[in-house]
């Protein structure tokens, strides 16, 4: 793997053709251990890759692949969740999910992802309202849908309809079940980040840890224009003034057409920032 900077590395691989999911999640963890280096990654997913492959053979039908996934990565990797990870930012680090097999809905389905890809397997993310699936097969034709975070069990669609609905969404929503887009799903991921990052016992640590959330997300090539704000407000908190009084003003000239409201306050919030240096 390269050993390019991490963040150009990450730009690089969210705005390719073909995003490798698996890559740019691993890439997140050097934000949180320089040392970390992502072929190590890479490596124990080849692994288990070859396990599944190993398990389905050179025929397979949708049900026999679900069933290969789940008994090698649910069962005998033992890979799961329970409610207690939601308040482990290791559950939203890949390299961490791999390591102790434990972590949030999304990060165990990209588990599923990237190991079905690697084994040739057609799995993709299901992106339910409050939760994260996988579907194995064609999302338009024959396929079924597992809940990683419960070792992998099946989950029929009126289930799945069922927990949109209890989560707030639209059970006939006719985009539910289709495939979520890779940098969908890493912007879900850096968004689990920032709200835990942002719960005020984190800290001074939880902004630095919101900042890197925040600069990777801006680098995907769909992003949401407040983290601008969020990005210059964060520099500010960090001690780096100028910085974010740039961002910030930045921030209020892109928006200054559509809501002059929220450009006064962005200048406002710059010139605080910029008090702080003398």
């Amino acid at each position: 793997m390269s050993r390019e900077n991490p963040r150009d590395r990450f730009a690089a691989v969210v705005r390719a053709p073909d995003v490798d999911l698996a890559e740019a999640a691993l890439l997140m963890g050097v934000e949180v251990d320089a040392e970390f280096d992502p072929a190590e990654g890479i490596a124990e997913l080849e692994r288990l890759a070859a396990a599944v492959r190993a398990r389905v053979g050179p025929a397979y039908d949708v049900t026999k692949a679900a069933e290969a996934l789940a008994l090698v990565l649910g069962g005998r990797a033992r890979f799961f969740g329970q409610e207690s990870d939601y308040a482990d930012l290791r559950s939203s680090l890949l390299h961490e999910v791999l390591r102790r097999r434990r972590g949030l809905p999304i990060l165990l389905s990209m588990v599923w992802i990237d190991v079905g890809r690697r084994a040739g397997l057609p799995v993709y993310g299901v992106a339910l309202p409050g939760h994260f699936v996988v579907g194995i097969g064609d999302p338009d034709g024959e396929f079924e849908l597992a809940d990683p975070f419960h070792g992998g069990v099946p989950l029929s669609v009126s289930r799945a309809r069922e927990l949109a609905a209890a989560a707030g969404g639209h059970p006939g929503d006719p985009a539910l079940l289709q495939p979520a887009r890779p940098t969908a799903i890493l912007l879900r991921v850096l968004n689990n980040i920032r709200a835990w990052a942002a719960q005020p016992e984190r800290g001074i640590e939880g902004a630095w840890t919101r900042l890197w959330a925040v600069e990777l997300s801006l680098l995907l090539p769909r992003h949401p224009a407040a983290l601008r704000h969020e990005r210059g407000s964060l520099l500010a908190r960090t001690g780096q003034f100028a910085a974010g009084a740039q961002q910030l003003d930045d921030y209020a000239d892109l928006v200054a057409r559509i809501d002059p409201k929220v450009a006064e306050t962005a200048r406002g919030e710059a010139k605080a920032a910029r008090a702080r240096l003398n």
